[in-house]
């Protein structure tokens, strides 16, 4: 398409010489201002990408990918219910559990809570906590007064392994002078961090019997726990799990139970790739309007080349590579900056921190305790090929102008 001679006149209109200086600058902030769209597009879309799979993740390595209910409040056969489930093909693991909400009491710190009681076996395989232990061990989780809180949680009780954590809970046992609320200390013999701000701070876990004892809930549980084999499509195991059981309990995904919380991120990342597109955009008019200055500089140039015998066709082709090298060039100087910052924004965010002494990226807000990237290749793509189109649309006017002159009009004024 573009010949040697349009390659040696374009190279030659994009090296700046003396008196020209202003319309190459501009051409340079054009390749910056791409180059950074490109490179900002990429890495907010990847942060986006990173944040929702990391927060799906560990919150479906807590929570579980199903959870099944019973009819009533409680569920009583669960180790029936458990092995049906487990015999669903998709299914890895049903854990029965007892889950209620609690005031949790240590010395001066109060706060609100969930407890979750389940067997030790369950929980080694609840590998959001079972592998992520910072003190204590899974071992003396037995009995009926031993606990397992979170890092949060102990920093602001003040809690250790071996120390003692009282819960109370509202429903309580009904006296001549009201409702007594239940209360009881439990040894600490573990502490862990989910990587979670949320579940450090409020989530405790206690043996199944020792839950039941306290809930008052002798041979039952509230609900079964069910992981799968692929968390993104656990609509047909929903399905066959319910086909199953045969309407004998109620079974709720993930999708149905953080519907709203995902669909807002998924939102925010449409919205935020359609808002950074606007800075390629604007780098692109910048191209335009390079563009046009250089047309409107060359129009002399343009005459003479006419009247050596270039067509019409071949000057739009000059000032396309003119145009399409800015571009180029910018699309893939942003994608490999946007690249290496993706691939390294953790390290960069700890320099950042460390230079302005400030927290970049708070735990609590934010729910995850570090700055996650994921990059997903078709984005990149689709965002190098956008990149791509707009700039070479930016070209396409300008070089049509450049077409167009009439050389003896160019000629006349000169």
């Amino acid at each position: 398409m573009f010949g040697p001679f349009e390659r040696m006149i374009a190279g030659r209109y994009l090296r700046a010489r003396r008196g020209e200086r202003f319309v190459s600058i501009i051409a340079i902030f054009s390749l910056v201002g791409i180059a950074l769209g490109v490179a900002t597009l990429i890495i907010v879309m990847s942060v986006m990408n990173g944040f929702k799979a990391d927060l799906l993740g560990r919150i479906l390595g807590l929570n579980g990918d199903l959870s099944v209910y019973g009819l009533s409040r409680t569920i009583s056969d669960y180790d029936a219910v458990a092995g049906r489930v487990r015999g669903v093909p998709g299914v890895v693991s049903a854990a029965p559990l007892v889950e209620s909400q609690v005031l949790l009491n240590s010395g001066n710190y109060n706060a609100g809570g969930l407890v979750r009681g389940m067997t030790r076996a369950d929980l080694v395989g609840l590998h959001e906590v079972s592998d992520n232990l910072v003190a204590g061990s899974l071992d003396d989780f037995g009995g009926d007064d031993t606990i397992i809180v979170g890092t949060t949680l102990a920093e602001r009780a003040g809690l250790t392994v071996g120390g003692r954590l009282t819960l109370v809970s509202p429903q309580g046992a009904a006296t001549a002078f009201g409702t007594m609320p239940r209360v009881r200390a439990y040894r600490v013999v573990a502490i862990f961090d989910a990587g979670v701000s949320d579940y450090n701070s409020s989530y405790v876990f206690l043996p199944l019997h020792a839950a039941q004892v306290y809930f008052q809930l002798p041979g039952q549980v509230t609900q079964v726990q069910v992981m799968t084999k692929d968390a993104e499509n656990v609509i047909p195991i929903r399905e066959a799990i319910e086909k199953a059981m045969d309407g004998e309990v109620r079974v709720m995904d993930w999708t149905q139970s953080n519907n709203a919380f995902f669909g807002a991120v998924q939102v925010e990342q449409n919205v935020m790739f359609l808002i950074l597109t606007l800075i390629i955009l604007v780098a692109a008019f910048n191209v335009i309007s390079s563009l046009i200055m250089m047309v409107k500089d060359k129009s002399a140039d343009i005459a003479v080349l006419r009247t050596l015998g270039a067509t019409r066709g071949a000057i739009m082709r000059i000032f396309l590579m003119c145009g399409a090298s800015v571009g180029v060039t910018g699309t893939f100087v942003g994608t490999g900056l946007g690249i290496v910052f993706c691939l390294n924004i953790e390290r960069i965010r700890q320099l950042l921190q460390r230079m302005t002494g400030t927290d970049l990226f708070n735990a609590e807000v934010y729910y995850l305790e570090h700055l996650p990237a994921k990059l997903v290749w078709s984005q990149v793509i689709e965002v190098i090929a956008m990149a791509l189109v707009l700039s070479l649309l930016a070209t396409l006017y300008p070089s049509w102008r450049a077409a167009k002159t009439d050389p003896v009009e160019a000629l006349r004024h000169e």
